[in-house]
């Protein structure tokens, strides 16, 4: 009642967008911890960890020997900085806020907006924590070479992008049915640890092989990202153009779904819960 609208151009309007969702964005970052660094440090430690966990699970069961002949954490770290963009992503955009969060009582908020904010603050996160660990490990261990770094990158937005997908895909769905979303999210991540291809590389597979693991996108992206980093390894069983499509497909899916839940939820629900 007492608010003063103000008539704004159409780029008026995207950089009013553009603000909200970097300030929510900077939110989403220190959700869970007040410094915004100390939430970039855990993220590293975590990737610091599993590395070192593959590692050492690598040298123990003599797997060394199927990987690319190359730098061998560097073919470690090409598989797991994906996995954990991909499935961090996914997580934070099927919890971003829905239509009955206490933050869409606001009149600038929208659920883009907290869309947005939570795939960008994860990217933001998981790109400096890559560019931390890989300058620390060219400066202090091992000088590395990246055959087309460019391009890896590329593979890094793909995971990226199709964890937004799917994300927002159990984002429409989780007012309708939490238990199911909340569950289906915890074996989607851990199946991808094995599904994802990360451990093992695609062109040592044979065919029956490969059909278990081709409906992952996250499984292509991994692969044709090591094609990109080595320059001894070109991916014969893995393409772009295949998660790039699901990636679309399921965002398309995800906001249609999202755009109808948000016409019929109701806060009535949240009460019976």
């Amino acid at each position: 009642m007492f608010e003063q609208r103000v008539n704004r151009s159409k780029f008026g309007s995207a950089i009013a967008i553009g603000e909200l969702i970097y300030h929510s964005a900077v939110h989403s970052i220190r959700v869970s911890h007040r410094h915004a660094l100390w939430s970039i440090f855990i993220n590293m430690l975590q990737a610091v960890i599993f590395v070192l966990s593959f590692y050492a699970m690598f040298e123990i069961l003599g797997m060394r020997r199927n990987a690319i002949r190359g730098d061998f954490l560097l073919y470690l770290m090409s598989g797991i900085f994906l996995y954990m963009t991909h499935v961090k992503t996914l997580g934070a955009v099927a919890g971003a806020g829905t239509a009955t969060s206490p933050m869409m009582k606001h009149a600038p908020m929208n659920t883009a907006v907290m869309i947005g904010a939570a795939a960008l603050s994860t990217l933001y996160i998981q790109v400096l924590s890559l560019f931390l660990i890989l300058f620390v490990y060219h400066v202090a261990f091992t000088p590395i070479t990246i055959d087309q770094p460019v391009y890896a990158m590329g593979m890094l937005l793909l995971a990226w992008f199709t964890g937004i997908g799917v994300g927002l895909v159990l984002l429409s769905l989780r007012p309708w049915a939490p238990q199911f979303v909340s569950v289906f999210s915890q074996v989607y991540q851990r199946a991808n640890m094995i599904a994802s291809g990360k451990m093992f590389v695609a062109n040592s597979l044979p065919g029956y092989m490969v059909a278990m693991f081709d409906w992952n996108p996250l499984f292509h992206a991994i692969d044709q990202c090591r094609g990109f980093v080595f320059l001894n390894y070109t991916p014969h069983n893995s393409s772009i153009t295949y998660p790039l499509l699901v990636g679309v497909g399921l965002c398309m899916l995800g906001l249609m779904g999202e755009f109808y839940t948000r016409r019929h939820v109701s806060l009535s629900w949240d009460a019976k819960r």
